[in-house]
């Protein structure tokens, strides 16, 4: 198939429908617990605004697919980006009924589904591509101008997928992927044979890169994709494997500047039991425990960050989103409607089933 890596297909570009926010402000921010996109039985999509018991309070309308949020508590600022390949992302503030702001990563580029704030506020970070180059990029977006795009930092590597600004509040974590795509081509990945996936450390503020890690060897299809970060500063990533299913490796590990890439110990059960994706990670509040959910397997595995091995594993089907609850309890949801919450070991506190949804990768906490 001949790919213009110039073009974006028409399908790409999505922006929030005319219709207003739905709900009501009755009890205002402080009660939303959980911000998810999501997609209603009737085909359309959504932002669900929902409370710490799982019912909606408010939504915001979305003509296409959303992925991932970025959440700045303090100013109440929320951005919502479309699902990779896509042109679109959406911001709108947790304290009002604004009509949301909608902005798009520029000619030639498009998101990779994720982004994140800096510590003050003022700016956005987010994962783009260079179509034409193929070559990773962190976009840069001025709030106060409407989230203006102002510039643009290189990822260092293909594919970025999640990243994340450290509690450093000065470095930005960047999992790429290392897998080229192009809107032409929809979601395929065009380079699995010679795909470079790494974890990159970028200053926020002058581009330069930090440190660089790379999967090299019989880890070479190991895409690094989702991050989060522990007590100790250390940043744990789930990734997606490439290579053949019976040779599947562990799919979560750490690294930080100055550590290498290291998975987490071999378990009776590895990465071949996790169907070889890892489509969400959260740390939970205390900064000890990681959870990673792998929504092809229906399982979410939990981490012991303080010795790398595994201390529990749940099951649901369709699992993705997951998010901290309390200091070492967590929050999951799943593409049937569930929002469960459950401990790093794996036991179930309460489950609720919303009716007519499906949650989509990502559930973020508020807060």
């Amino acid at each position: 198939m001949a790919i213009d890596r110039r073009s974006l297909l028409l399908g790409t570009l999505a922006f929030v429908g005319a219709a207003p926010m739905r709900g009501a402000l009755a009890m205002g921010a402080s009660d939303i617990a959980y911000v998810s996109a999501a997609r209603r039985a009737d085909g359309s999509y959504t932002v669900l605004l929902l409370r710490a018991d799982g019912s909606v309070l408010r939504e915001v309308p979305l003509s296409g697919r959303g992925h991932d949020i970025a959440i700045h508590r303090p100013s109440n600022k929320v951005a919502v980006f479309a699902r990779r390949p896509g042109a679109f992302a959406v911001a709108f503030d947790l304290a009002t009924t604004r009509q949301p702001v909608v902005f798009t990563p520029g000619e030639g580029r498009h998101y990779f589904g994720h982004g994140s704030f800096s510590q003050d506020g003022r700016v956005l970070y987010a994962s783009e591509n260079d179509i034409e180059s193929g070559d990773g990029v962190i976009g840069i977006y001025d709030v106060a101008s409407g989230f203006k795009k102002i510039g643009e930092h290189p990822s260092y590597g293909t594919g970025p997928h999640e990243i994340m600004l450290l509690a450093d509040g000065k470095t930005i974590a960047v999992g790429n992927g290392g897998l080229d795509t192009v809107p032409d081509a929809g979601r395929e990945n065009l380079n699995v044979d010679t795909m470079e996936p790494s974890l990159a450390f970028v200053d926020r503020e002058s581009g330069k890169l930090i440190a660089k890690h790379t999967m090299t060897g019989d880890l070479q299809s190991l895409s690094i994709r989702h991050v989060t970060q522990d007590a100790t500063g250390l940043v744990w990533f789930g990734a997606q494997w490439e290579g053949s299913p019976s040779e599947t490796p562990q799919l979560v590990g750490s690294a930080g500047v100055d550590r290498a890439l290291k998975l987490i110990e071999p378990q009776a059960k590895g990465g071949s039991d996790l169907k070889g994706y890892i489509g969400a990670m959260a740390v939970s509040a205390d900064g000890r425990y990681i959870a990673a959910s792998a929504p092809k397997a229906g399982h979410v595995l939990y981490v012991d960050t303080t010795t790398a091995t595994v201390v529990g594993q749940s099951n649901l089907k369709d699992v993705c989103g997951i998010a901290p609850e309390g200091q070492q309890d967590f929050a999951a949801s799943s593409g049937f409607g569930v929002v469960r919450y459950e401990t790093a070991r794996a036991s179930t506190i309460t489950e609720h089933e919303l009716q007519d949804i499906s949650f989509d990768n990502h559930l973020r906490r508020v807060g």
